[in-house]
């Protein structure tokens, strides 16, 4: 779907990470809109439009799959709460959760005093060189600390295991197309 921008908006160059501004008026394509951010295409570049920009695309209705599911506030606090907002982070350039490809290696969920608690989750990345590592990371972070009784979560990229495409789930592999193995 081709747009333009309304006004200047604050971008992430993919896959290299590195932070920009787009200007008022750039016409693009919208590639992507999972988690309720925006991947965009100008020229032959591939560009990620956080959700708090999205009033910058010009009247474009994202449908259902721009609105992140709002997991805080829903019950109580559970581990699989913790899951359903790591769910609604996703690589901008695969169409699938970063659970679901299988780069979550490690959920740990510590009670502080107080009642809150503090989740540490270990990730990896689909390549080592990927300099959106930060903003995914920084993705899921925010994600699991909007769960009403999160402190603090604690995020790191870890490269052991090494990712392959095996670990993606079967509901990843049947969003990509591909066959269980």
């Amino acid at each position: 779907m081709e747009t333009r921008l309304v006004r200047d908006c604050s971008a992430t160059i993919i896959p290299e990470g590195t932070a920009i501004t787009l200007e008022k008026d750039t016409l693009l394509y919208i590639t992507q809109t999972l988690g309720g951010n925006v991947t965009v295409r100008v020229g032959q570049r591939l560009y990620r439009i956080s959700n708090l920009d999205i009033d910058a695309l010009e009247e474009v209705d994202l449908g259902e799959t721009g609105v992140s599911v709002q997991v805080s506030g829903q019950g109580e606090f559970s581990e699989e709460s913790v899951w359903a907002a790591l769910r609604q982070c996703f690589d901008p350039e695969i169409p699938v959760n970063i659970v679901d490809l299988g780069l979550v290696y490690d959920l740990r969920i510590d009670q502080l005093e107080g009642g809150k608690r503090e989740v540490t989750i270990k990730m990896t990345l689909t390549a080592q060189g990927c300099g959106m590592g930060p903003t995914i990371a920084q993705d899921a972070k925010n994600r699991v600390e909007q769960l009403d009784d999160v402190e603090n979560a604690d995020v790191q990229i870890v490269w052991d295991p090494v990712w392959s495409p095996q670990m993606i789930s079967d509901a990843g592999r049947k969003a990509l197309g591909l066959e269980s193995s």
